[in-house]
């Protein structure tokens, strides 16, 4: 193992072990100090930022942005390759592990203000939707040992009319973390955190001595905690997208009540799996679907994910609600089905379409790390119809949370 190994493990193992302890202060920490935290890593983050002077809704190509997007998908799909040589099936490299993928129905206000009624929201409306819900990677570990952050991955279907990337004809996705900034501001430094991520020691991506991205993993580390259960979180887009021609915007996915599910004193490998499949055996679980009106393109940049789009400047609005009714999810051919899910951002129509350098990038990146995948593991991919079944009993009924 060599030392860059070395000194990310002994920092892994100290974060695993603030996880163990996490519950007992971090609602009070939070609380008390996050929203300073964040308002100052923000100040440095904006301080050295270039105002590109750009338009609203105005994209800016990065120099070498096809290149750099290629590397980025030879390194992942070499971390790909090397992860799951004789470990299949193999997984995605981001957004890895699969807590589950849940039925919903994703409901379009009435009597939206004009501005907003754009692309799907233009009218009322109620799509079928797959919602999946994921730890954030590169590997798939005990749920208390993944990082702290999660992600959602809502896939809308019955969408007609064209879509900017053809491999699916009807749908039309929506993807967040539990982060309000992306892991990386651009792709010029994602390719760097894929280099660490190959090399093993990703954590040393972030306090590099020589070209440090401490404020990123600060503004991680202020959103990463142990969690309960996926269904009490809030997620965000990180990353712009149109609402309409002229029109730029954030989204959010936030619970509609505020609840918080209790962490087990001895956490099994797939607790959050299991805090899911009670929860929706019990009850019906919604969120609101919020946007946020990107209104200065200075302080609200498309080009660069490290930045919070202030709230004082524009405000989320709901614009949709997704409902999650009672049902069961955990069976081992939903499970399955759920890995064979493809979400890419790109599955859009045009009124939202993704918008900035890591956005532009997804769109090879997410669609050729998915036909790698498929490839391995022997399986076609699938466009779902939201009319699927699964008859077998509930994996949790079966064992006590398998890695």
């Amino acid at each position: 193992m060599s030392l860059p190994q070395r000194i990310n493990d002994a920092l892994l193992g100290l974060l695993n072990l603030e996880r163990r302890i996490d519950p007992f202060f971090r609602p009070a920490f939070d609380r008390a100090f996050r929203g300073s935290l964040v308002a100052l890593a923000q100040a440095g983050i904006n301080a050295r930022r270039e105002n590109l002077h750009l338009g609203i809704g105005e994209e800016r190509l990065l120099p070498d942005e096809e290149q750099i997007t290629a590397s980025i998908i030879e390194t992942q799909s070499a971390f790909t390759r090397r992860q799951y040589s004789h470990a299949l099936p193999a997984l995605r490299v981001g957004n890895t592990k699969t807590h589950g993928a849940v039925r919903g129905r994703f409901e379009v206000l009435p009597d939206l203000p004009t501005h907003l009624r754009r692309g799907l929201f233009a009218e009322q409306r109620t799509y079928p939707a797959w919602v999946r819900f994921a730890g954030p990677g590169p590997y798939a570990p005990p749920d208390i040992k993944d990082g702290g952050i999660l992600s959602i991955g809502i896939k809308l279907m019955d969408v007609g009319g064209p879509k900017l990337l053809e491999d699916e004809q009807w749908t039309q996705d929506f993807t967040g973390i539990t982060a309000p900034t992306f892991t990386t501001p651009n792709i010029v430094e994602n390719l760097k955190l894929q280099r660490r991520i190959l090399a093993g020691a990703p954590i040393l991506y972030f306090v590099n001595l020589r070209d440090s991205h401490l404020l990123d993993g600060i503004m991680q580390g202020l959103f990463a905690r142990a969690l309960g259960n996926p269904l009490d979180e809030q997620y965000w887009s990180c990353v712009a997208y149109s609402l309409g021609e002229g029109q730029a915007m954030h989204y959010s996915v936030r619970p509609r009540e505020a609840r918080r599910t209790k962490i087990p004193r001895r956490p099994t490998p797939n607790y959050l799996r299991r805090a899911m499949a009670e929860t929706l055996r019990e009850r019906e679980v919604a969120f609101d679907f919020l946007v946020q009106i990107q209104t200065d393109s200075h302080a609200m940049p498309i080009e660069d994910a490290s930045v919070v789009w202030p709230e004082r400047r524009s405000p989320f609005v709901p614009v949709a609600r997704l409902v999650l009714p009672v049902q069961e999810f955990d069976s081992p051919a939903q499970m399955s089905f759920a890995e064979n899910l493809s979400y890419n951002p790109w599955h859009s129509i045009e009124g939202h379409r993704p918008l900035g350098n890591q956005n532009r990038a997804r769109r090879r990146i997410y669609l050729e790390l998915s036909k790698l995948r498929h490839s391995m593991n022997g399986a076609a991919r699938l466009e779902p119809t939201g009319s699927e079944v699964f008859e077998d009993l509930p994996d949790s009924a079966l064992s006590e949370g398998d890695p």
